[in-house]
């Protein structure tokens, strides 16, 4: 049977398919490994570049926070500089950083390059899923999230352990380097095979939602700082705390009043108006908060106070992801 073949459809087959799927999860992979193999590395990072356990929470942090900006903005910058590009640019922006982050010679250096890791790890994620669903004709798109399903488990499974052996075998900055290689064959992939849908018109200059992304990026950033220095500084006591939660509150308030005023909004908050979207996306905020912290925590504690290898706290977080991965269809 011949298939029928649409110029708008994004529909691939045979080779073609496979290499995409590849490369969608190879950048899956790449996003959610770094969110979790910089974790039992933060021992010897605080050894290495003589930081404190404050400081050195910023690593993760910073990413989460350049994650947090740009992956709301996805779909918007897909439209503007077409899918190919803006994958492609994602993935060589995130190999740069990587790169930089492991010559990092100080702890707020190190901090910057994985802000700006994590501005090209954002679209890593929403990107692969869409461009592996599209690529399948509808019939399979269930048999597409099931592949992409796997990368999703492996990743959080894999980080960890991967991250310790390196540690222990090497040294931390080799936990940023292993990307560069990956990194440069997945973005050559991504030019050569991903096509562009027809999106149609873009948006020009004055119809761009400027103040709807200052107003989340200055939101984000202040209330990350206020949770990340609150308790050193004694919390409300300290009248730069009370300025940047008040900076945080009113910039929230004012990005959700932009948002659903705005003719083009850069994150289309209506979309909650679905209900169980809505209690999804607030469960899933909920399970963040237990999550990111004790993924955190466990490897500097074990490493810190119980004399583990880092080998060997990457290997207790495997049971956790591993349970993850098996509820994940529930």
């Amino acid at each position: 049977m011949s298939k029928a073949f649409s110029p708008d459809s994004l529909v691939e087959y045979g080779s073609r398919r496979v290499i995409i799927t590849i490369t969608a999860i190879i950048c899956t992979l790449l996003e959610i490994i770094d969110t979790t193999i910089v974790n039992v590395a933060l021992n010897d990072m605080r050894g290495n570049l003589g930081a404190t356990l404050t400081e050195v929470a910023w690593v993760i942090t910073a990413y989460a926070i350049g994650n947090v900006i740009i992956i709301p903005m996805t779909s918007w910058l897909s439209i503007q500089f077409g899918r190919r590009n803006y994958f492609a640019a994602s993935v060589m922006i995130f190999t740069v950083c990587s790169f930089l982050c492991g010559n990092a010679n100080g702890i707020w250096e190190l901090v910057l390059f994985r802000f700006m890791q994590g501005l090209g790890g954002g679209a890593l994620l929403a990107t692969s899923q869409t461009i592996i669903t599209e690529v399948y004709p509808p019939e399979k798109r269930s048999m597409a999230q099931a592949i992409y399903g796997l990368g999703v488990i492996v990743g959080p499974t894999l980080g960890p352990p991967l991250g310790g052996y390196i540690v222990e075998n090497y040294s931390w900055p080799y936990i940023f380097y292993i990307n560069i290689p990956i990194g440069v064959i997945a973005t050559l992939l991504t030019l050569q095979f991903v096509r562009n849908p027809n999106y149609g018109t873009k948006s020009t200059g004055r119809d761009i939602d400027w103040l709807g992304i200052a107003l989340l990026a200055v939101s984000v950033g202040s209330l990350q700082y206020v949770l990340e220095k609150g308790q050193d500084d004694d919390w409300f006591s300290s009248s730069a705390i009370v300025i940047l939660a008040c900076t945080a509150f009113l910039g929230a308030f004012f990005f959700i009043w932009r948002e659903l005023t705005f003719r083009n909004p850069i994150v289309n908050l209506r979309v909650l108006k679905n209900g169980n979207l809505r209690i999804g996306t607030g469960l899933t905020f909920l399970l963040g908060f237990g999550l990111y912290g004790s993924t955190f925590i466990i490897p500097v504690y074990t490493q810190s106070t119980l004399g583990w290898t880092a080998f060997q706290s990457g290997m207790l977080m495997v049971p956790a992801a591993l349970t993850t991965a098996f509820l994940m269809p529930v």
